[in-house]
């Protein structure tokens, strides 16, 4: 990714989310374009209309922590948005090691396994899923049946019709997975990996492209997911992502129901229906 284009592109689309009307500036005159005017987001930043287009253009080399601030608050930008802008902001090493391979502690593989009654997987920041256990495989799919490449969620959710029909709020999934990979872009503007996932899906997914051009960005969190299971039927699961301190690249996933729901009853079912099953679920390499 091109920082400089991308973080031109970035603010644009911030601005373009903004009325005068929602930062308290009077709307003078017909817009062309919706949004605010640079020269009305550089009086709410507090800086010159000059500078603000040369950082917009990418020609503001070695942005200050308070200028990126400044503008963060102007635009209203959140928690994840602002950690997005001020990578996009940093200028890019002369040289770049190229980014270690992502490998799952084994104490995290036996927590995983212990976790029996919950469907739990290890993601790493290209949305590959790098280890797993029994019912998450029975839950989404067989994650070691698959090759390492189609371990992805972006993959998953974009390019295979099986995993989609998975996903009763689809579209929440999709956006979701489009706007946590341009935060970890952000993170990692020199992976070639990650930049190559980017590319293949913009390619293979209208629905990618669109979402992608749109910007936004998003953290890994915790929330509910609906799922129509082919064994279990509908589920309605909470999920909760868990950060490593020690690899923040890496998060930990979690599912639950609320207890004495149908889809606690529906997830025991697939507790007990996977115990009966073969042994497939080998540990990833």
């Amino acid at each position: 990714m091109d920082q400089r284009t991308e973080l031109g592109e970035f603010l644009r689309s911030r601005r373009a989310r903004l009325s005068p009307e929602d930062v308290g500036l009077p709307a003078l005159g017909k817009r062309r374009v919706p949004g605010l005017r640079r020269e009305e987001l550089a009086q709410l930043a507090g800086v010159s209309v000059d500078y603000y287009v040369r950082l917009e253009q990418g020609r503001a080399r070695n942005a200050s922590a308070a200028v990126l601030d400044a503008v963060a608050q102007a635009l209203r930008l959140n928690e994840d948005e602002q950690a997005y802008l001020r990578n996009i902001a940093k200028p890019v090493p002369a040289r770049r090691r190229p980014p270690r391979p992502e490998r799952v502690r084994p104490g995290l593989q036996r927590l995983l396994d212990m976790s029996a009654n919950v469907p739990a997987y290890v993601v790493g920041r290209r949305v590959d899923v790098l280890a797993w256990n029994r019912l998450a495989c029975v839950l989404f799919t067989d994650f070691a049946a698959r090759p390492p490449a189609l371990r992805n969620w972006g993959r998953m959710i974009f390019l295979e019709q099986e995993i989609r029909d998975l996903f009763d709020d689809w579209t929440v999934k999709a956006r979701e997975t489009v706007s946590y990979l341009r935060l970890q872009a952000g993170s990692h503007p020199n992976d070639p990996e990650l930049a190559a996932l980017v590319g293949e899906l913009s390619v293979k997914s209208a629905d990618f492209r669109h979402w992608w051009a749109s910007h936004d960005v998003h953290d890994k969190a915790h929330g509910r997911k609906h799922l129509r299971h082919p064994v279990a039927g509908d589920l309605v699961l909470d999920f909760e992502t868990l950060r490593l301190p020690s690899d923040p690249d890496q998060v930990l996933v979690t599912y639950t129901a609320e207890a004495g729901s149908p889809s606690a009853e529906a997830l025991n079912f697939l507790t007990s229906w996977s115990a009966g099953t073969p042994d497939h679920v080998e540990r990833p390499t």
